[in-house]
């Protein structure tokens, strides 16, 4: 690591606290809605007290739950070799999901997705080195609506070898991707032990956890398979007009969320998350790749550290529908951000269209925009001194520094080596090889990735397992 790593930071000491405090008050005062009866038993054996569904949870029961969340998680990958720590400053990268479109780069028309572009997805997800988790992308259509949710991790298992994010529709579905995530595990506890897999629970804004979620949350804790919390708060729709207002929102649907995964399970591993939004006051829509949705990613995240927990954010995405010149930089600025911020697991690569489109073109070029983030919070290196004077007395021998041995050992350290997409050519190399676009080379690049043999193949009777357990179900 370098001298310093690079930060950025939009909250102090003083107003983190101040956050913290006023979301127990609202949690303690204004309260939750609470639609699940597990999650209303576990609260009734607290004695919290309550007002119909609206739920009153205390302070001290919101600072004991905090203790018991561990700090870091560990991720592992289908043969459950450790892959990713989300802790500290951590950064990794995951495909945003789940779309419901999908754009083919093969005709430029945004349409439905079926599961043939999953497929071809998660293949291109395995070859990025900067995207190191996977993710149930894509709502594909040819299969039963009640089947969405639990196919794709199938899917997903069966196509990349790197650890998921993924999601419940429906409250039966977890019990079915649970026994897909123990068929790549020797037994439940060793998937404890071993976490494949990240579950989304996704609180409504404002302050509700719905049934679905709740018993997603309740499930995931009770087998220590982590949770990401998704509050999606909407400045000036859902949630205060006010950017510290929407962040303090989110701190206090995240703290119900702490509470009742701690009450399901004492020390079930939880990643503090999110996907806020500002509600665009020209359009009506809710831009993700807006200044502000940044800045309160940030303030969410710096929250989530605050509290020592592991960290999510969507950032990266953009609202573009094409993988344009606007997608390029509302990625790169939200990726960037997010890097300086160290956020432990970012979603957004490949996401278009304020969430609703995912784009292979796009993930490709995002993964080179991941791999320029974790070269600049690298940091600058300090190799020991004289840092400059003895290698520049060498330039008088030679008046080059090319084949100087500091610059043979230290190219391909000190520099990020880009790939197929970025060009850096001359003008004239460039024109030679067809004059392409980023758009254009990201599009050929993934061709070449569908048709690669595959970094991890999976093993034979463990596709037959996932198999089995897909067609018992449909």
């Amino acid at each position: 690591m370098g001298i310093l790593r690079p930060k950025v930071q939009v909250l102090d000491e003083e107003h983190k606290n101040k956050i913290y405090n006023e979301a127990k008050y609202i949690l303690e005062n204004l309260g939750i809605f609470l639609e699940n009866e597990d999650a209303v038993e576990l609260f009734k054996n607290e004695g919290i007290t309550h007002e119909g569904s609206r739920y009153f949870i205390p302070f001290d029961l919101v600072e004991k739950c905090l203790k018991t969340v561990p700090n870091e998680i560990k991720l592992f990958d289908r043969e459950g070799k450790e892959h990713i720590t989300l802790a500290a400053d951590n950064v990794h990268f995951d495909p945003g999901s789940a779309a419901i479109l999908y754009f083919d780069e093969t005709t430029g028309e945004i349409r439905n997705a079926v599961k043939e572009d999953f497929v071809r997805f998660s293949k291109v997800v395995e070859h990025l080195k900067y995207i190191e988790a996977q993710s149930t992308a894509l709502i594909y259509q040819d299969v039963p609506k009640e089947a969405q949710d639990w196919h794709r991790l199938a899917t997903a298992l069966i196509n990349c070898y790197k650890p998921v994010v993924t999601g419940t529709f429906r409250k039966e579905s977890f019990s079915i991707m649970k026994e897909l995530l123990l068929s790549c595990r020797l037994s439940e506890d060793d998937l404890a032990r071993k976490p494949l897999a990240i579950f989304d629970a996704c609180p409504s804004p404002p302050l509700k956890w719905s049934d679905l979620t709740t018993q997603s949350l309740i499930d995931a804790a009770v087998s220590m398979i982590p949770s990401e919390f998704v509050s999606m708060p909407l400045a000036g729709a859902s949630a205060p007009m006010s950017l510290i207002g929407s962040i303090t929102q989110h701190c206090s649907e995240c703290l119900a969320g702490v509470v009742i995964g701690q009450l399901a399970k004492t020390g079930a591993p939880l990643i503090w998350g999110g996907s806020p939004a500002i509600l665009d006051m020209k359009q009506g829509t809710t831009p993700m790749g807006a200044i502000e949705t940044m800045m309160i990613n940030l303030g969410d995240v710096e929250m989530g550290k605050f509290l020592k927990m592991p960290t999510h954010a969507y950032m990266g995405l953009s609202d573009s529908k094409v993988p344009d010149a606007q997608s390029g930089f509302e990625a790169g600025m939200g990726a960037l951000l997010a890097g300086l911020a160290g956020v432990n697991m970012v979603s957004g690569a490949g996401m278009l269209d304020f969430e609703s489109t995912q784009s292979i073109e796009k993930l490709i070029i995002d993964n080179e925009i991941a791999g320029m983030v974790k070269r600049l919070i690298r940091g600058v290196e300090d190799y020991g001194t004289p840092f400059a004077s003895d290698i520049i007395k060498d330039y008088d021998n030679k008046e080059e520094l090319l084949s100087h041995p500091s610059t043979l050992k230290l190219f391909r350290k000190e520099l990020f080596m880009t790939g197929p997409v970025i060009d850096r050519m001359s003008r004239d190399m460039w024109k030679e090889s067809g004059a392409k676009s980023a758009r254009k080379r990201a599009k050929e690049q993934a061709s070449k990735l569908i048709d690669k043999s595959p970094l991890r193949p999976i093993d034979d009777n463990l596709a037959k397992e996932l198999e089995a357990v897909s067609l018992k179900f449909l």
